[in-house]
């Protein structure tokens, strides 16, 4: 990630991006308002403007990128055309790159969603999972999965697709194509939500 030079009018998108690029390099704890400030060069009261405090700064990204993954995930949703199989296998390999690509962030985002009183960065996780959700309920109206509350049927595709990102960032899958190992787990994971 390359961080644009601060310019007028956009201190709160620089943040942003700064505050990833530090968490991806040192994880949250190495981030600080002052430090931020310093490094996009601005006094260090600037970041307050729109951050009163650390904590803010940390929801803030963790909904940012909430908002980028759900984002990515009803687009990959949308590309795939109408068949249920091709729309859940592109859901998942967008959600692998998403978690490869920002793995820290990814940790943030879902420590942040487990804060007390972080309601409002729940409410955008929810939303960034709308896409999914939405297709695993078309797939029920439509008889390809199996009958009942979607979001727990959501829970387990999670779980898998979730798991395999764990893995792909702390090197666990090495011998296969991590493409081949995702296509093959969404195929099996299908199965197992079809009706019997």
């Amino acid at each position: 990630m390359t961080v644009r030079p601060y310019h007028h009018g956009n201190l709160r998108s620089a943040l942003l991006e700064q505050a990833e690029l530090t968490v991806s390099q040192g994880g949250a704890q190495a981030l600080s308002l002052r430090g931020l400030a310093r490094k996009i060069g601005v006094s260090h009261a600037a970041p307050r403007r729109h951050f009163p405090d650390r904590q803010a700064l940390l929801d803030a990204l963790a909904q940012d990128g909430f908002e980028r993954l759900g984002d990515e995930l009803a687009e990959a949703a949308s590309a795939a055309g109408t068949a249920f199989d091709a729309r859940m296998h592109a859901i998942g390999r967008a959600y692998i790159a998403f978690a490869t690509h920002h793995a820290a962030l990814l940790e943030l985002m879902f420590a942040a969603k487990q804060r007390p009183g972080a309601d409002h960065v729940r409410e955008t996780a929810d939303r960034a999972l709308a896409a999914p959700l939405a297709v695993i309920a078309e797939a029920q109206a439509a008889g390809e999965l199996r009958a009942g509350d979607p979001k727990r049927l959501a829970v387990v595709a999670f779980a898998t697709i979730q798991g395999l990102a764990a893995m792909a960032i702390d090197g666990t899958i090495e011998t296969t194509p991590l493409d081949v190992i995702v296509a093959q787990a969404i195929d099996q994971l299908l199965d197992g939500l079809r009706p019997r």
